[in-house]
């Protein structure tokens, strides 16, 4: 009987084997067509439950990760906030709110519309707001310039009030939020977006889409900003005597980490960050969050990144696939699947993916795609037919081809090993 059950463990092992080569050879052959001759490839596939390395081509080279950065984001996020986001510091003196801000991106936002800082500040007669406790620069080093008045390209802030964007919607009329901008909005013909160094707006008055334009933030349009919604109550306080320590919370955070992933929002991603240093001191700067991370949560990546920004917009960034492999990998093993892959866009169904890496009938990706120029990456969750989870990072750096050539070639690698895995 012993013989026997050790027979047919040597069966298993020999035949798990050989699919492992087979995929292997089939991978390779993939990476020996003329598209990717041109171009930097990376890919490393690991089989979390057999702890066991499926495929490692240039895993441990470091590439340019576009919005693949985000996965570090939101591991910071999980790792160093609590259940809803910290929506604000205060201190109540009399008739008067003493209000810090955390980077909360949710008050008043298109998408969340969260209040709670509003309902809380119109309780009291007066409303000291203190907004000189971040030391971030509104945009991250290596940052295009020209992307000023580009939807994907927000200021970061320590108090952001409507996403920091001027959503204009024109469908049946002309809404625009804040409305505070209503008259530095210009309709023309053709076009839309801002002067450069001005909250000056134009606007194709033929278009129909919701279009949201980033705003130029300051003390000054901050407060202007409250007076808006809190006339003669609000000033702005940049010293106090009576700390602000108590803590106002706004929504879930899961909610605000699946919104960042879905739609691969910049503006979340780089908050996010800023609320994590809020966690750890009294100035509120990403580079505190990810020096946090990487000395601790961290510490055993087997390549440390060179991590510039939340949200992967610059192109100083340098990741390599291991380590997407190794942060997925933490954050499979800590957190439920159910919970885990609602934060990832899923293939062929939702987010970024909805067009691509269809399960047929049933989804089997669930990952983050990363896309600057001549740049496209996907790291996450594969699931076979056989129901093994594969974590998986696949980049592709410095291509001239188009991405679908890209995604084309990556759907092969992806569905066979669905198959025959």
């Amino acid at each position: 009987m012993f013989k026997k059950k050790l027979y047919f463990l040597c069966f298993i092992i020999v035949l798990v084997g050989c699919k492992t080569l087979k995929i292997k050879h089939k991978i390779n052959k993939e990476l020996t067509l003329s598209i990717f001759k041109n171009q930097f490839t990376g890919i490393y596939i690991y089989d979390v439950n057999a702890d066991k390395t499926i495929y490692n081509y240039n895993g441990t080279k470091y590439f340019t990760p576009a919005s693949n950065a985000k996965i570090f984001t939101l591991f910071t996020g999980l790792e160093l906030l609590s259940d809803s986001i910290p929506a604000f510091k205060y201190s109540i003196h009399k008739d008067t709110i003493t209000i810090l801000g955390t980077g909360d991106p949710t008050f008043l936002h298109p998408f969340f519309k969260d209040s709670t800082a509003f309902k809380m500040a119109k309780k009291y007669k007066k409303v000291n707001l203190i907004t000189n406790n971040i030391s971030d620069k509104k945009y991250a080093p290596g940052w295009a310039w020209e992307d000023f008045d580009s939807y994907f390209s927000p200021e970061r802030s320590a108090f952001p009030m409507y996403g920091n964007v001027l959503t204009i919607q024109n469908e049946n009329e002309l809404k625009v939020t804040p409305n505070f901008f209503e008259n530095d909005l210009k309709m023309t013909d053709k076009n839309y977006g801002r002067k450069e160094f001005a909250n000056d707006f134009y606007f194709d008055k033929n278009r129909t889409r919701e279009t949201t334009i980033p705003i130029i933030i300051s003390d000054a349009l901050l407060l202007n900003l409250w007076n808006d919604i809190l006339p003669n109550r609000v000033n702005l306080n940049q010293t106090t005597t009576l700390k602000p320590s108590k803590i106002a919370y706004s929504v879930p955070s899961d909610s605000l980490y699946k919104r960042m992933m879905e739609v691969s929002d910049n503006f979340l991603a780089e908050q996010i960050l800023i609320l994590a240093s809020s966690t750890i001191s009294d100035t509120l700067n990403t580079t505190f969050a990810k020096n946090f991370m990487l000395e601790n949560q961290l510490k055993d990546l087997e390549q440390k990144p060179r991590w510039v920004d939340g949200s992967g917009l610059s192109r100083y960034n340098l990741f390599t696939p291991n380590s997407f492999v190794q942060v997925l990998t933490k954050m499979y093993q800590k957190i439920p699947e159910e919970r885990l892959f609602q934060f990832f866009p899923v293939g062929g169904k939702s987010g970024t993916l909805k067009n691509w890496y269809a399960g047929n009938p049933t989804p089997y990706i669930h990952a983050k795609s990363g896309t600057l120029g001549n740049n496209y990456n996907l790291s996450g969750y594969l699931i076979t037919n056989s129901g093994k989870v594969l974590i998986f990072s696949y980049m592709n750096n410095h291509y001239m081809h188009s991405n679908a050539d890209v995604k084309k070639k990556m759907q092969a690698v992806f569905e066979e090993l669905r198959d025959n895995y």
